[in-house]
């Protein structure tokens, strides 16, 4: 899959470098990548960009439809660097946003993947508390979010 990606970012970096860009041969591209590409951004990019470089495509193009092919053009250039570009150092972001309970067992240092018990929930408040608590240098509103994580976690229970 990289290597395909690898030669379409070099075929569109061809038609992105050029005076006067082949828009022909940019919407068979784009065709291309709408019907064959992997992943669901780039196919997006490449469906929503195809009309506009069909109809620049066109000899009767403006100005105007030559510089918005060529917009469309730069996003499915931006998507692929995106898909292309390895990523050193990063870990993988989750597209979901952690739901409550994650989010608690996060706030409390506990572990994800198991079922806890009240006592081990406590403990951990405890632990997390002591620098949490405003008499420890922490504020309100931390000490306030532990103890509804603490909560809700027991009532889960």
């Amino acid at each position: 899959m990289d290597s395909k990606h690898s030669e379409w970012q070099l075929d569109l970096e061809r038609i992105w470098q050029a005076n006067a860009p082949d828009w022909r041969e940019a919407a068979r591209l784009a065709d291309v990548m709408a019907r064959t590409g992997g992943e669901v951004l780039l196919r997006q990019a490449a469906t929503q960009a195809l009309p506009i470089l069909r109809h620049a495509a066109a000899a009767t193009a403006d100005p105007a439809i030559a510089e918005a092919a060529r917009r469309r053009l730069g996003i499915i250039r931006d998507v692929l660097h995106a898909l292309t570009t390895p990523r050193f150092g990063r870990r993988d972001i989750p597209l979901t946003t952690p739901g409550p309970e994650e989010r608690h067992r996060r706030l409390l240092g506990l572990p994800l993947g198991r079922r806890l018990s009240a006592p081990e929930v406590h403990r951990a408040w405890k632990r997390a508390a002591k620098s949490a608590h405003p008499d420890a240098g922490g504020t309100a509103q931390a000490f306030q979010a532990l103890s509804a994580a603490r909560e809700a976690l027991i009532k889960e229970r």
